[in-house]
């Protein structure tokens, strides 16, 4: 009879044990296994810039073929396709542009100092020996791949000049000019590339990156952790021109696809967006940021006990700081952010300076009337103040902008 009963409760509990497994089963999250949603669209949308570059390629290449082809030496338009190549993947039209001028100068000029060589020494060593010491020794040294170039032009045309002078200067030239003119134009008419989604992403990056340091510091003062998180907080801010270096140039990267760019797109978002505004003002508060940090780790380890920051003031400077970190990344956000679907940017903005504004004149006449718990930190208090002020007004100079 005992082991009846036993038996019946093990089963029991075996049937307890599938029915809480089967409920958690049904209520448990779905789980995703692949890569989440923004990175899968990156992945994406790089797996179409190389489908469009690799057309783009194959397109200039051929076409540069077709056009050259008939009248180049012995049908091989070798040069005139090497130098489309080299137009059609630069990153931008402008870049494109100035690639062709350059390329275009450098290789008319080592051809014609290749013939100039040849007549005054002939196809010898002493022609390679002038043509590297003019190649080294000519222009300033920041023109150093274009001397190079033509040192490389020369000597590779220097056998050719010798037996034919004119046919090796005229040739070359015709296909260089033509394969830049149509690794200009497939860059420019073939999907011209742009980098506004890059330079989006980095200033948000930057602007995200203050903003949550900014928070954590206003909530490290509120719980009273100034000593153990002042370092570090020096420290995140420091690391902040990392964000700065990415942003600023893939801000360059961005404004320079504008120019001359043929897409409807570029025209349009040309007119609604202002790059460098924008990474300037962050720029500036990026400076705030990091003085803000400054100030707090070395408050943080005075060794003057009348020195230290009230705690009435760190409690204020704990809701400021949280405010400011909002408005900074309220500051590059196109939309609402979570949490306050009401509110624009902007509106968010105006509030957290508001807010500021009332509070620096509370505390300046609280220090003004010496009701502060420690009135000999009156020149940090002023320090932390002044780069509240200047962060927030930076944002609201360039928001009006």
């Amino acid at each position: 009879m005992a082991d009846v009963t036993r038996s019946k409760r093990t089963n029991d509990a075996i049937i307890n044990v599938v029915q809480y497994s089967t409920i958690r089963l049904r209520c448990a999250p779905v789980t995703r296994t692949g890569p989440p949603p923004r990175l899968a669209g990156r992945l994406g949308a790089k797996r179409a810039d190389h489908v469009v570059h690799g057309a783009k390629t194959l397109i200039a290449a051929l076409l540069t073929w077709g056009i050259v082809g008939p009248w180049s030496p012995e049908g091989r338009p070798y040069m005139a396709v090497a130098t489309a190549l080299l137009m059609v993947n630069a990153s931008t039209v402008y870049q494109s542009v100035t690639k062709a001028t350059r390329n275009v100068v450098a290789r008319v000029a080592g051809l014609v100092l290749a013939l100039a060589t040849a007549r005054l020494l002939g196809p010898t060593a002493g022609a390679v020996a002038v043509i590297a010491v003019i190649a080294v020794l000519a222009g300033p040294r920041r023109t150093a791949d274009d001397r190079l170039q033509i040192a490389s032009t020369a000597v590779i045309a220097l056998a050719a000049t010798a037996t034919n002078p004119m046919g090796s200067l005229v040739s070359p030239a015709l296909q260089t000019l033509t394969g830049a003119a149509v690794g200009i134009a497939v860059n420019a008419l073939v999907l011209p590339p742009l980098y506004l989604n890059e330079s989006d992403s980095a200033v948000r990056d930057l602007a995200r990156s203050m903003g949550l340091l900014l928070q954590d510091m206003g909530g490290g003062l509120a719980r009273r952790q100034l000593t153990p998180k002042a370092h570090n907080w020096l420290h995140q801010a420091r690391n902040l021109d990392k964000h700065l270096t990415r942003a600023e140039e893939q801000v360059r990267q961005a404004d320079e696809s504008l120019r001359w760019n043929t897409r409807c797109v570029a025209r349009t978002r040309r007119k609604e967006t202002n790059f460098n505004d924008t990474f300037m003002a962050l720029r500036g508060v990026s400076m705030q940021v990091r003085g803000i940090a400054r100030t707090l780790a070395d408050n943080a380890h005075d060794n003057h006990a009348d020195h230290h920051l009230g705690h009435q003031f760190l409690d204020q400077y704990a809701e400021t700081l949280q405010l400011a970190g909002a408005a900074v990344q309220a500051f590059a956000e196109p939309g609402p952010a979570s949490g306050s679907p009401d509110a624009s940017p902007r509106e968010r903005l105006r509030g957290a300076i508001d807010g500021t504004l009332a509070w620096h004149d509370t505390m300046t006449d609280m220090i003004a009337r010496g009701t502060l718990a420690e009135p000999g930190a009156w020149h940090v208090y002023g320090s932390l103040m002044t780069d509240a002020e200047r962060l927030l007004a930076d944002l609201d100079r360039a928001d009006a902008h």
